[in-house]
């Protein structure tokens, strides 16, 4: 079973920046996208950022601009770079990879918190 593991998380001022990683415990064949989502306290898990195995990447609005997604294919490695963060980014971020003939696998989160 392949578990994925996030790094990078923490507390941080509104307008400072974090880097997120997400590591798998072994290589993943047959990998096809891979993304990020959070869950604030009381909400619905959302997704942050998504990036397929071309490069293609799309955000969600809130994060257009300031969030930036990118991928190691060879380290199977996906990473959330956070710029500009805000206190409505704080969350539980959880990283995410689809495969081809599998079900995704999940991360156990990351928590970031952004104090004002």
């Amino acid at each position: 079973q392949v578990q994925l593991v996030e790094s990078g998380g923490g507390l941080v001022q509104a307008g400072g920046s974090l880097r997120l990683s997400c590591a798998p415990s072994r290589v993943i064949f047959g990998l096809n996208a891979m993304a990020w989502y959070r869950q604030a306290p009381g909400k619905q898990r959302e997704l942050v950022a998504r990036i397929t195995s071309g490069g293609s990447t799309n955000y969600a609005d809130s994060v257009k601009g300031r969030f930036t997604i990118s991928r190691d294919n060879a380290k199977n490695r996906v990473y959330l770079q956070m710029n500009s963060l805000k206190p409505e980014d704080t969350a539980v971020y959880y990283c995410n990879v689809e495969t081809m003939g599998a079900s995704p696998y999940w991360g156990q989160g990351t928590q970031v918190t952004v104090s004002s």
